[in-house]
């Protein structure tokens, strides 16, 4: 499956799950039920902002009138709104949820409310057992595509899947002591599962909003340096350089890596298609090479060139 297909039917099933959330919270009154299709609203648009990004990337990479139209505008791809698109969907998921709190503790405050859980606990069991499928599918899926978009959407609907279960639990006992002496707490039992929702849920897109946030500012991944420099070494000592010099970042899927070997004033000329080879080997040794690889390699005898 491919990251495409995965995210255009994650986006139906959001849809379904959204609209069905909405409709039966209202007619229950659960809030919490309806903070449930509110956040799998703001999920499906953002699958859709994320269906976007992949479609304009996959078409920059391919030698199609499309792809040269864009390559043309864009030089530099579109690899920089893939962690805005990350950031944007974490922040935005960990705003829906300090809402969602904000309103339990509002609704605690008042006296909560009362609502119809038989029909809330038939939604709620339907929408865990379609969201931690959907769950499965992604977590599945990405072992093998290896996608931030994937990834996040993945861990959106194992969060609304933990959501629905609770929900389950509490109407579930909520429904069991509805004729007993701890009746009078069923009105606080819907915003007192909202908020401790709402609390488990706030951190959960907090890594990948952070790394997301790092790509854009572009923080040097220490993973990335390390190999870069290991490779820089082991050229300079090979071919006699005097230096070697290294810049890189990671931007979504996309490594960006600039290289540059200080050579002796009196190093013997060479052919430009030894150059060209000596780069291959310094492309093959950095691996990864692919659409996702910018590399540049730069051979110079003035050091100015390489700060």
């Amino acid at each position: 499956m491919t990251e495409e297909t995965l995210l255009k039917l994650s986006i139906a099933a959001t849809l379904l799950v959204a609209a069905l959330g909405i409709v039966m919270g209202l007619w229950t009154g659960s809030r919490a039920i309806v903070f449930d299709g509110a956040f799998s609203l703001v999920d499906a648009a953002m699958s859709a902002v994320s269906l976007l990004v992949l479609g304009l990337m996959k078409s920059y990479a391919l030698s199609t009138a499309r792809g040269q139209k864009l390559e043309a505008r864009f030089n530099f791809g579109f690899w920089h709104l893939e962690p805005m698109v990350l950031a944007l969907n974490g922040i935005l998921l960990m705003a829906v949820a300090a809402y969602g709190l904000i309103n339990a503790v509002e609704s605690l405050l008042a006296g909560g409310r009362l609502l119809d859980f038989d029909l809330a606990l038939y939604y709620a069991g339907a929408a865990t057992v379609i969201c931690f499928v959907m769950a499965a599918l992604g977590y599945r899926a990405n072992r093998r595509l290896r996608s931030g978009f994937v990834k996040l959407d993945a861990q959106g609907w194992l969060s609304a899947g933990a959501l629905s279960a609770a929900l389950v639990l509490a109407f579930g006992l909520a429904a069991l002591v509805a004729d007993t002496r701890l009746a009078p707490a069923l009105p606080y039992i819907d915003p007192a599962i909202l908020g401790l929702i709402c609390l488990v849920l706030i951190p959960v897109p907090a890594a990948i909003t952070r790394k997301a946030i790092a790509e854009m500012m572009l923080v040097t991944p220490t993973d990335l340096r390390a190999r870069v420099n290991a490779v820089a070494r082991q050229i300079t000592q090979k071919y006699g350089f005097l230096a070697a010099y290294s810049y890189v970042a990671r931007v979504g899927r996309a490594e960006q890596i600039e290289m540059y070997f200080v050579a002796p004033a009196d190093m013997p000329a060479r052919p430009l298609s030894d150059w060209d080879r000596l780069r291959d080997e310094v492309g093959d040794a950095l691996g990864n090479a692919g659409p996702d690889r910018w590399l540049s390699v730069t051979f110079t005898a003035d050091p100015k060139w390489s700060a």
